[in-house]
């Protein structure tokens, strides 16, 4: 008998640490990722929890709470299985938190802080300029970059004459590049379901260089919020279910037609995807 797959394992270990913190269902039956004045997420987060193996019955931690042990879990799970694929994507990568000041710290956003240096000093400024430049990831992936003897090492590539504006040559003094950035959401209100749309296309305005994949992490349960963030191109790359499967078999279990075809449309159109296929998709 063959062993499971590291990739599976890792997704069982995710779903453990779930269990552990922030996925309750308390006692009135309510899954922690459940809007409880909805019927429907309600049944469908029920169904999920119980697929996934729920244990422990309690309150729901409070949304902040919750949210920052989702996006540790998040984060620990990425370095556990990205960090496997350096034969498919070599480098020097780091996972960290997020945070406001985390983006200028990468070479395609290092302009960010020139920026907001300037509209602390001149008022008018810093009206025109809004704060839409000010994007506070999640989870950033970053790539270090690489010195000449390892960009060198299977034969002389690169000298000191050209090649001296490549963001990836340590030589020329940028910063780590911003390969991803990651928004959890534990779940999704309609009151935020737009805030990782204007993140991403922040991101996609405000840089130099190439574009960071940009993606979403979810526990939300209902299909028509999932839609909200997943459906549409040209910011999100992909949103990512906590437990795909598990919301495919709670909506079918349930008869919600209406929620079958949505998410059918969402994964066939590759716009909803599982959390294991995420670190794949990072090594694109």
């Amino acid at each position: 008998m063959s062993l499971p797959a590291y990739f599976s394992e890792a997704r069982k270990s995710f779903h453990g640490a779930l269990l552990q913190s922030v996925l309750r269902v308390d006692d009135a039956g309510i899954a922690s990722t459940a809007d409880k004045h909805n019927k429907y997420s309600a049944s469908i987060a029920y169904g999920i929890a119980m697929r996934i193996g729920i244990e422990s019955r309690g309150a729901r931690l409070a949304g902040q709470m919750s949210g920052n042990r989702f996006e540790e879990i998040c984060r620990a799970f990425l370095e556990n299985t990205f960090l496997r694929l350096k034969h498919l994507r070599p480098g020097t990568w780091h996972i960290r938190r997020g945070g406001r000041a985390s983006l200028p710290r990468h070479e395609q956003y290092a302009h960010l802080t020139a920026l907001q240096e300037a509209a602390s000093k001149n008022a008018q400024l810093a009206a025109a300029l809004g704060t839409d430049y000010i994007i506070t990831p999640d989870i950033v992936i970053t790539r270090e970059l690489e010195d000449d003897a390892a960009i060198n090492a299977p034969a002389t590539l690169v000298d000191e004459q050209y090649a001296r504006l490549a963001s990836l040559r340590k030589a020329n003094g940028g910063l780590p590049i911003l390969h991803a950035s990651i928004s959890c959401k534990w779940s999704i209100r309609s009151d935020r379901a737009q805030n990782s749309r204007t993140e991403a296309l922040n991101l996609v305005r405000n840089r130099k260089g190439p574009l960071p994949h940009v993606v979403v992490v979810t526990g939300e349960p209902l299909p028509s919020r999932l839609a909200s963030i997943a459906l549409g191109t040209g910011d999100i790359d992909c949103v990512y279910h906590f437990a795909l499967s598990e919301l495919q078999e709670a909506v079918e279990e349930l008869g919600f037609a209406d929620a079958q075809d949505m998410l059918e449309i969402m994964v066939s159109g590759k716009r909803l995807k599982d959390i294991s296929d995420l670190p794949l998709d990072l090594a694109v």
